[in-house]
């Protein structure tokens, strides 16, 4: 209280020179200090007026606070650093500041925000029209990658708002700049986004290659500093969903390999997004294999993760898998409760991405509390957003609504029907066995209440005797336990 007495007292100007001293001193002698503490210097030469200095040592400490996962702090000195920034003159050195840290504040409200929100949306276009300027001064970046890293980032946002034909184009264009330059990065980078837009628009073969040449470029001594450039380490990235990829393609040992090794790399790198990044499709895949203890365990650690991080778009994903836990624990009721909240959590963030898998899950629910109708809405809706062109959970979107068909007091096995074989066909024109095996499951009991088992024997065990591994997993200890009763 004395002290800020005291400093209350003095008048501006000594105080700013007080304060330009500090900083000053702090600099020159305290190099540890300077480097660990930027936002200290920050502080002091704001106050010392010295706004040059200011801005910079702001940049570093929101450069800083994202490398550290500290995404909230990030946010707040990145945005010191671009207001002080536009009280300046401009230069050619200034523009290209801005452009950095502005590119930089969008990553780090992507991950406060979530992806699609409008706010990130701002910060990139905000982004474009500061490289518009440079190119029509003539002021290329100086950073090679900052180019990569916004169409990364805008890439991001159509991802999780689900626009294909866009999510298409810029990878395009990053694999375009890749090749044109011969860079390593943007090429791995551009390799890892063809990936994703192939595989969530149903083309989960092709899908495959591109992650395999992503992770071979990778170089772990070189790379993973680019963590925070790039969402998260673009290694850990890629077989998170090469591990979704061989799942869907009927490889679970593989695909639990490859989530596994992807979350041991994110613990050694220790960056809170990458880990978060990494769980999420842990908890998928365990879940996938029918391993639902892990998985909710899991969920809660990124729920636990996400809040301690501010991660507002991380805490909203693991809510929707803690509501998806419920449903798949014979609790429909918590199901219905936790879904119905977490959606419209992640809908405000903007988000339609794997919509139509969370409706699935409502859906089911719903069905089982009795409430047809509204399992049938969520159906319906699910259906319309798939249509945007996410279409690698068609055939399970269409399983789970056959077996919606057969429940309540109206059971239609003629419409259960139809859409089991929708499935089937979907599945094995997508090439996805793992959809295929639950559609074929789906169609073998109903032909078997049907009177018809050696129909329903036949259609299972052609995909049943495709499978090389996994046979531990629930979905082929129910196939082959199925195969069994129809033999009987």
């Amino acid at each position: 209280m004395v002290q800020d007495a005291v400093y209350g007292t003095l008048l501006r100007e000594p105080r700013r020179a007080l304060h330009a001293r500090l900083a000053q001193t702090i600099e020159s002698q305290f190099a540890e200090m300077t480097e660990s503490q930027p936002e200290l210097l920050a502080r002091h030469y704001t106050e010392a007026g010295l706004m040059e200095k200011a801005v910079d040592f702001w940049g570093k400490a929101g450069q800083r606070s994202l490398a550290r996962s500290a995404v909230v702090e990030a946010c707040e000195q990145l945005n010191r650093a671009l207001d002080l920034l536009a009280t300046l003159p401009q230069t050619s050195a200034s523009r290209r500041q801005q452009l950095k840290l502005q590119i930089a504040l969008a990553n780090a409200l992507m991950q406060v925000k979530g992806y699609a929100a409008p706010e990130p949306k701002a910060a990139f276009e905000q982004a474009r029209l500061f490289m518009e300027r440079a190119e029509a001064l003539g002021e290329p970046p100086e950073d090679p990658l900052l180019l990569s890293s916004f169409l990364w980032g805008v890439w991001s946002a159509n991802f999780v708002k689900f626009n294909g034909e866009a999510m298409r184009s810029l990878a395009s264009q990053l694999m375009e700049l890749a090749e044109r330059r011969g860079a390593k990065v943007p090429l791995m980078v551009g390799h890892r986004l063809i990936a994703m837009s192939a595989l969530h628009t149903g083309d989960i073969a092709g899908s495959r290659s591109h992650f395999d040449r992503s992770i071979a470029l990778y170089d772990p001594a070189e790379h993973r500093a680019l963590a925070p450039r790039f969402g998260q380490d673009i290694r850990v990235a890629a077989l998170s969903f090469r591990g979704q990829a061989l799942w869907l393609l009927g490889y679970p040992e593989l695909a639990l390999a490859d989530v596994e090794r992807s979350v041991t790399d994110a613990q050694e790198i220790n960056h809170g997004p990458t880990s978060m990044y990494a769980l999420v499709r842990l908890v998928i895949i365990n879940t996938q294999c029918g391993n639902y203890a892990a998985a909710i365990k899991l969920t809660d650690e990124l729920v636990a993760l996400a809040t301690q991080m501010g991660a507002g778009f991380w805490k909203a994903y693991g809510m929707l898998w803690q509501g998806i836990g419920s449903a798949l624990t014979d609790d429909p009721r918590t199901a219905v409760q936790n879904l119905t909240s977490a959606v419209d959590v992640y809908r405000s963030m903007g988000s339609t991405l794997n919509l139509p898998e969370y409706l699935r899950y409502l859906a089911k629910a719903h069905a089982q509390l009795g409430q047809m109708d509204d399992a049938w809405r969520c159906v319906d809706e699910a259906i319309t957003i798939m249509r945007s062109g996410e279409t690698w959970y068609e055939a399970e979107l269409h399983r789970v609504s056959g077996e919606i068909a057969l429940m309540g007091g109206n059971s239609d096995t003629e419409k259960a029907e139809a859409y089991f074989q929708h499935a089937v066909s979907v599945a094995r024109q997508q090439q996805v066995k793992s959809w295929e095996l639950r559609a074929a499951m789906s169609m073998a009991r109903l032909w078997r209440d049907q009177g018809k088992p050696r129909q329903a024997r036949e259609l299972l065990a052609s995909v049943y005797g495709w499978f090389t591994e996994g046979f531990d997993t629930l979905d082929l200890k129910e196939a082959k336990a199925l195969l069994e009763a129809l033999a009987m």
